[in-house]
């Protein structure tokens, strides 16, 4: 099975050859289809991306946020499944997508997602929280569950037929994406109990109280234009669940 990895760039030059390493460093690299959406970038991100010969498209255009260059992305990948990895992101070892491949032909499933680890956005060696997913049950969403969309990988059929990302949203399109797939629709997702992901800690949505304000919205309008409203305790335990993740960050899983 091909996988077709999307990673979105813009101005990413102090991070971004974290990310294409992780890549490059699959045991799998034949198996995979790696496309970078720039978004015009003035620093020297293209010219990083044009040392690793595993990158097979490049596109550096303007474009309308993230997740409108996410959804390029989706446009022109030709692979049987998608993975969506950001420039401040990197794999946390070199059989990530072979593991996730496996799962995909052993069981049939339509997604798998793992868990994930936060590190400082300067010391990447530097562990600040783990995101530890746990097994699936669509009760969980409405308890202010989501799987870290970093390890999400999907079949690109889903998304032919469930649709893309909304780029009405600024900060909460890749929950309102996951709800749609997993609460609403109930595609048959895995979880593979394994750390896949490093994210750089510093996500938007969690910079002050305002955008946390702006973030909760969002999250709520996420339900609504799935013509679903979520519980009213819902959107309350969703941040409250990023608390167990700072609980002794030093030790292995």
């Amino acid at each position: 099975m091909k996988v077709s990895i999307i990673t979105s760039t813009y101005n990413s030059a102090a991070t971004v050859s974290d990310t294409l390493v992780s890549v490059e460093k699959q045991t799998c690299l034949n198996e995979i289809e790696h496309i970078i959406i720039d978004g015009l970038s003035i620093d020297n991100t293209l010219n990083i991306i044009k040392h690793f010969g595993h990158v097979q498209n490049v596109i550096s255009e303007k474009d309308n946020g993230i997740y409108d260059a996410m959804n390029k992305g989706i446009a022109i990948a030709s692979g049987d499944i998608i993975g969506i990895l950001n420039s401040d992101d990197f794999y946390a070892h070199e059989t990530v997508i072979q593991e996730i491949v496996e799962i995909f032909k052993t069981t049939g499933c339509d997604a798998v997602y793992g868990d994930l680890i936060f590190v400082h956005p300067e010391k990447p060696h530097k562990i600040l929280r783990k995101w530890v997913a746990g097994g699936y049950d669509e009760k969980l969403f409405l308890q202010g569950w989501m799987p870290p969309h970093p390890t999400f990988f999907v079949k690109k059929e889903v998304y032919d037929r469930l649709g893309v990302f909304n780029t009405q949203l600024k900060s909460s399109a890749d929950y309102e994406l996951l709800i749609r797939f997993m609460y609403i629709n109930k595609i048959k997702v895995q979880y593979l109990p394994d750390v896949l992901v490093h994210m750089r800690s510093g996500g938007q949505s969690t910079k002050s109280f305002r955008n946390r304000i702006k973030a909760h919205k969002e999250d709520y309008l996420a339900w609504r234009l799935n013509n679903t409203k979520p519980k009213w305790f819902t959107l309350f335990f969703k941040p409250l669940r990023k608390v167990k993740q700072f609980l002794k960050p030093h030790l292995k899983y």
